[in-house]
């Protein structure tokens, strides 16, 4: 099976008023858990790689452990490259297939941030590729990426789904109150904005900081027409939580199983992605096949 589209799942989600969870994965394992989450209650599903976890593995290990856990599933699953503001990992992750980037300039200025936008289109959709945009910052450090900077430069609504358009951007990253990591304060969320968005273009809505959010917040954001909404410090948390348990029982008892390591693990990973799954309500949307 080939990866999905990332666009085409978000426009569909859009349409039927649910959003396509996107899972950051670490490895191999947490590939295969989330997929088989999606799998087993009929979900598309995107999978999110780091810059960090790109250059750790490598473009072709990742490509394939993701490509292998695809052919498997009787879902969709798409491939994306989550917050690089780095052109030569976007362009390693292009040349491996992956099916969508997003391109952070949200560390450039407006002018830098927009050219830079459009030549990463160009090159992406030569080969197929959708482009999620972000000129603007959305707080907190993901992966070595980010900003603790509180302050969030906002453009208006019209100006960003005005360079989406021009640059031919196939899905927004805007800033809407949420943040990277688990939250220290209730955000001031920005449900509203979305809306305006959705009223102004057709092109998908992405909402990221999605950790930590409550059911009535996602569903609030769904409602007023986000399609695909980020998942990666709660799917962290399961992994390491796991493997923290495991271990403490491992010294406890004295009985070391690494294969039961990665049980404990899949299982975690698993179990929160269909939590998510059932929160932004794609499960059932694809028939599962015996």
């Amino acid at each position: 099976m080939a990866f999905a589209s990332t666009r085409e799942l978000c426009l569909a989600a859009r349409a039927d008023g649910y959003a396509v969870p996107a899972v950051n994965i670490v490895d191999g394992l947490s590939i295969a858990s989330a997929v088989k989450a999606a799998d087993s209650v009929g979900s598309p599903i995107i999978l999110q790689t780091s810059v960090k976890t790109v250059q750790y593995f490598g473009a072709a290990v990742l490509a394939s452990a993701a490509q292998a856990a695809a052919d498997a599933a009787s879902v969709p699953v798409a491939l994306h490259l989550d917050h690089c503001p780095q052109r030569a990992v976007i362009t390693e992750a292009i040349a491996h297939g992956w099916s969508s980037v997003l391109f952070d300039a949200s560390d450039r200025d407006f002018d830098t941030a927009v050219a830079e936008t459009a030549e990463v289109v160009a090159e992406a959709h030569a080969a197929g590729v959708d482009v999620e945009s972000e000129i603007e910052n959305i707080v907190g450090v993901e992966d070595g990426v980010g900003s603790d900077d509180p302050n969030v430069h906002f453009y208006a609504d019209e100006e960003l789904v005005r360079v989406a358009s021009e640059t031919g951007t196939d899905l927004i990253a805007p800033a809407l109150g949420t943040a990277h990591g688990l939250y220290t304060a209730s955000p001031v969320l920005l449900v509203d904005r979305v809306a305006r968005l959705v009223a102004l273009t057709d092109i998908p809505v992405v909402l990221h900081g999605g950790t930590g959010l409550s059911a009535e917040e996602f569903q609030a954001f769904i409602d007023a027409g986000v399609s695909k909404i980020n998942i990666s410090t709660a799917v962290k948390l399961a992994y390491m939580h796991a493997s923290r348990d495991h271990l403490a029982e491992a010294e406890r008892s004295g009985k070391w199983e690494p294969v039961k390591l990665f049980d404990q693990i899949g299982a975690a990973v698993e179990q929160a992605v269909l939590q998510h799954i059932e929160l932004f309500g794609s499960a059932r949307r694809v028939a599962v096949t015996a």
